[in-house]
């Protein structure tokens, strides 16, 4: 186990994050953590980014129209969806 000192950092406390970690989540400066305090054990670990539809709409390929499947639209159904 690893340990650290707490340092004053303006109206703050703050501790070093050892490189390995940052190298092993791929954290980096201005990357948002999960702190979780249970009792006197403060655990921190890399935030969930939650998907959004923006975040949706960026990935979509420019050019979804042209990827159509020609006559998709026209099949008869092939389930309860009708």
């Amino acid at each position: 186990m690893a340990t650290a000192p707490l340092r004053k950092s303006g109206g703050s406390v703050t501790v070093t994050i050892p490189p390995v970690y940052l190298k092993e989540t791929g954290l980096t400066v201005g990357s948002v953590v999960s702190l979780e305090v249970k009792g006197d054990k403060l655990t921190i670990s890399p935030a969930r980014h939650r998907v959004t539809l923006a975040d949706i709409v960026a990935a979509a390929p420019k050019k979804a129209a042209k990827m159509r499947a020609p006559g998709w639209d026209e099949m008869a159904p092939a389930g309860n969806e009708a």
